[in-house]
């Protein structure tokens, strides 16, 4: 029998079984289920940031929760809820001890965890660092660090970024289906502009767009974007602002992506090193622009999931006190519990 029919005759068994059983029997089968038939995803967290520190800290494990929480604790509950069943985490080795005092122990205790490093010296054969370089080679290179932990459709997220549950939901699920066939079966959370913007000065996004079918057709960097009495406007050196559609899809970095994209990475980035990242000191290999690249080229389906949920992070420091009361709200909501992981 066909994979795919065995798994929907299963969960048809597993409906009629609560509806005379009870939910005892169907929580041992939602056990087998997800052993069996449900795909393994994992979520990947980038937390190895130059640009890390700010005020007295770490800004990425500064807690904003009613009991202590970092943001990265709510992205590792809505994953957990969501489905996903490992958390990697690229981090520094310099920020390790800090990292696991403050949240690495703690997740231990609930789900599977694994570390990669993004160390400047992890280059392809052939290339050793350059003289100078001290910024990290970016977001792709951080993906790379993590090839041989990862063997399963990931998600990729930033770890000062707050997503929201739907986000992970819509990934996770997308990712249990995503099929690699002549192209890659990528998937990308949407976000609404309007609903990314800080109240503290300008932002970058990623501005999307996307055929009939929501499927990415394209991501323009946009700089120094800024709340206005309209919505939204990018603000000029000279002080113009020019309007934006507050109601645009953008990115804010969370992709779905499957193992089959270590490959052609590696090799992408072997043709940034090639092609002026050696000698450009300040240079990035990014993540969206190697996937806005394998678009292009038709390598690569890329499918935009609207969520129409409030993202927010610390960008600047005055945004943490903005973070730590939208956080109040939530738990005040009941979004959350106020121990996050009772």
């Amino acid at each position: 029998m066909d994979f795919e029919i065995a798994r929907v005759f299963f969960k048809l068994f597993k409906i009629l079984t609560n509806m005379y059983f009870g939910d005892k029997i169907s929580l041992k089968l939602d056990y087998i289920q997800k052993e069996i038939f449900d795909m393994k995803t994992t979520l990947v967290i980038m937390a190895a940031g130059i640009g890390s520190r700010f005020g007295g800290g770490i800004k990425q494990l500064a807690p904003v929760g009613p009991g202590g929480e970092i943001i990265m604790d709510y992205s590792i509950h809505d994953a957990l809820e969501a489905g996903f069943d490992k958390i990697v985490f690229i981090i520094r080795k310099d920020i390790e001890k800090d990292f696991e005092e403050v949240i690495g122990k703690r997740i231990k205790k609930i789900c599977d965890v694994e570390y990669a490093f993004q160390e400047l010296s992890d280059l392809p054969d052939g290339f050793t660092l350059p003289d100078g370089r001290t910024k990290p080679w970016g977001t792709g290179q951080a993906i790379l660090s993590c090839k041989d932990i990862v063997k399963e459709p990931f998600a990729i997220i930033n770890a000062d970024d707050y997503y929201g549950k739907e986000a992970f939901k819509l990934i996770h699920d997308y990712l249990e289906n995503a099929k690699d066939g002549e192209m890659f079966d990528f998937s990308m959370a949407g976000f609404i502009l309007k609903n990314t913007l800080s109240d503290n000065g300008g932002v970058t996004r990623g501005v999307c767009s996307v055929d009939e079918n929501s499927n990415l057709l394209g991501v323009t960097e946009t700089y120094n974007i800024v709340k206005t009495e309209n919505g939204a406007g990018v603000l000029s050196d000279d002080g113009k602002v020019t309007p934006i559609d507050p109601m645009s899809h953008v990115s804010m970095n969370m992709w779905g992506v499957t193992p089959g994209i270590f490959d052609v990475l590696q090799k992408g980035f072997v043709e940034f090193l090639e092609n002026g990242g050696m000698e450009n000191l300040k240079s990035e290999f990014l993540i969206p622009v190697f996937i806005d690249k394998l678009v292009s080229e038709k390598k690569a389906t890329v499918k935009l999931l609207e969520t129409k949920d409030t993202w927010f992070g610390v960008t600047y420091q005055e945004d943490k006190e903005t973070v730590t009361n939208a956080f109040k709200k939530l738990v005040a909501d009941g979004v959350y519990k106020e121990k996050l992981f009772d």
